[in-house]
């Protein structure tokens, strides 16, 4: 990124072909899926959806209190109609959301409706300024205080005009900004994280490491947590129970968001995912949210409405789950 990305920005900022709205507005996620959706099926284990994952034997189940929605997921309803969609998300039993950006509001003001709707945004998502800047991101982590986060977390790197990033000297020095970011953000009370993509996946030129585990290497575990999106870590051939082994207790959220056959999105439950099988290694680690996502709701075919439909889809999946 060239320019400083904080709150909603952050979510609409292109990764020129493989950012959310990039993609979504194209309507080609399907073929970004580059054909692979049978080895994703694969990769991804049974269907949680079937009867018998969801009956999946086992006593272990999501804690209600820690299942929170990703508001990007209700962008379009959000803006239509901020205290009515909270009320609605409270109504279907979350208690908890990640906010990305504040619909147009002062921080203050997305609290307000939040306390109104009795909703806690435990989460957030900012960008950090590019090129960084203290101040700018001091302000973030301010805006992150008066809205009542627990967690900021990145949304996004990984790409830009030319496609992917394969420099991996990028991706130090991105990652020596995470770390004075996360610094920042320590000191003043709140865990900082990064959110994943597929494009941290591709090795990176001249190297045999992808840009993930440079990200991970160089940053320190107590400054940067992560938030793994487990659709986004298949889309880039990865297993997140693979991730959960390798990085342990440095992941504290994960985004539930489900693929469909075609490489695309899907409710939670309804598509390819086995989430049972990711929590049940993420278990012992001490995951603390499970983030309700869909980045296609309001996007053609689909329409602001449907958001709410996959906000309770997920939450109903999530809290009938038994691993």
């Amino acid at each position: 990124m060239d320019h400083p990305v904080t709150g909603s920005e952050a979510h609409s900022h292109a990764d020129r072909g493989l950012s959310r709205r990039g993609v979504l507005r194209a309507a080609s996620v399907g073929a970004a899926a580059l054909g692979a959706a049978g080895a994703l099926a694969t990769t991804a284990a049974p269907a949680a959806a079937s009867p018998d994952a969801a009956a999946r034997p086992g006593n272990r189940r999501v804690p209600r209190d820690r299942i929170s929605i990703q508001l990007y997921t209700l962008r379009d309803q959000l803006a239509i109609d901020l205290h009515g969609t909270l009320e609605a998300l409270a109504a279907i039993g979350y208690t908890r959301v990640e906010h990305a950006g504040f619909v147009g509001r002062t921080a203050a003001e997305f609290r307000a409706a939040l306390d109104a709707a009795g909703l806690r945004a435990t989460s957030g998502h900012a960008g950090i300024p590019q090129p960084f800047s203290a101040s700018q991101w001091e302000q973030a982590l301010a805006d992150a205080h008066t809205v009542g986060c627990t967690y900021l977390v990145h949304p996004w790197f990984g790409a830009d005009a030319a496609g992917p990033i394969r420099d991996g000297d990028k991706y130090r020095a991105f990652a020596d900004d995470l770390n004075l970011a996360g610094e920042l953000a320590r000191r003043a009370g709140i865990r900082f994280g990064y959110h994943n993509h597929q494009n941290e996946f591709f090795r990176q030129t001249a190297e045999q490491r992808h840009g993930f585990d440079i990200l991970t290497k160089r940053t320190e575990e107590k400054l940067l947590h992560l938030e793994v999106d487990l659709f986004w870590a298949f889309r880039g051939a990865q297993d997140p129970v693979d991730l959960f082994r390798k990085h342990q207790r440095r992941i504290r959220q994960v985004h539930v968001k489900d693929l469909n056959a075609n490489g695309s999105f899907e409710d939670p439950g309804q598509g390819l995912i086995d989430f049972g099988r990711i929590f049940d290694q993420a278990r012992q680690f001490g995951l603390d949210e499970f983030i309700v996502e869909r980045d296609d709701a309001g996007t053609p075919p689909r329409n602001p409405a449907d958001a709410l439909s996959t906000a309770r889809a997920g939450y109903q999946y999530l809290a009938s789950l038994r691993y």
